[in-house]
């Protein structure tokens, strides 16, 4: 059955790993080291994708839990930089999402994201608008690997689960959405991808991503 969509995580695979200067600031920001900021960046973050925490809300509770108060400046100052590491685009994934729409086939964005984050990547990122469709989770209160949000995608896109190909760096999304009868693919590198496109035979049909 011809492949109808291709719908891609953001963050790592549309996007660069995160920034490392946006990174730096952030621990200038609160006077922690690397060791002690990550974790508690990472502890409530699946909440802040769901959208039961808002960007602000996500980043007092961080800071509660360093024990630190900062001003509301400080605060907006971190959202900002925070939305920052995740905005320097994969030019080569990018540029495969764009011709994989001029061939005819349909490209979706599905991202675990939350407010703030998502707010300045669509501020940013122009080609945006090229992409056939964007699933941000906070606006749905779902994230992956919850199958809703798969199901929900695939019916926006109007396609068939086993005519479309989901792309993600994480394997827990990918085993999610190949549970449901998507052609999946973990994504670690563009030539990987290029590799693994072949081997599933998805070249016979597509342009194939190149780092050239």
């Amino acid at each position: 059955m011809a492949l109808r969509a291709v719908i891609f995580d953001y963050g790592m695979v549309l996007s660069n790993p995160p920034d490392p200067a946006a990174h730096a600031q952030l621990l200038r920001i609160t006077g922690l080291p690397a060791e002690k900021l990550d974790p508690l960046y990472w502890a409530d973050r699946h909440a802040f994708d769901e959208g039961k925490l808002t960007g602000e809300i996500y980043w007092r509770g961080v800071l509660q839990k360093a024990g630190i108060a900062l001003s509301p400046a400080a605060v907006a100052e971190l959202m900002e930089w925070d939305a920052r590491m995740w905005i320097m685009p994969n030019e080569a994934m990018v540029s495969w999402a764009l011709s994989l729409k001029a061939r005819g086939v349909l490209t979706a964005i599905l991202s675990n994201i939350g407010d703030t984050v998502s707010k300045a990547i669509e501020r940013e990122a122009d080609w945006l608008s090229r992409i056939d469709l964007c699933v941000w989770s906070y606006q749905l209160r779902l994230a992956k690997p919850d199958p809703a949000i798969f199901r929900y995608t695939l019916d926006k896109l109007g396609v068939r689960p086993e005519t479309s190909l989901f792309i993600d760096d994480r394997a827990e999304n990918v085993n999610a959405a190949t549970a449901l009868g998507i052609q999946s693919l973990v994504f670690t590198t563009v030539d990987r991808l290029r590799a693994d496109l072949v081997a599933a035979g998805f070249d016979t049909d597509l342009p194939l991503p190149t780092t050239a």
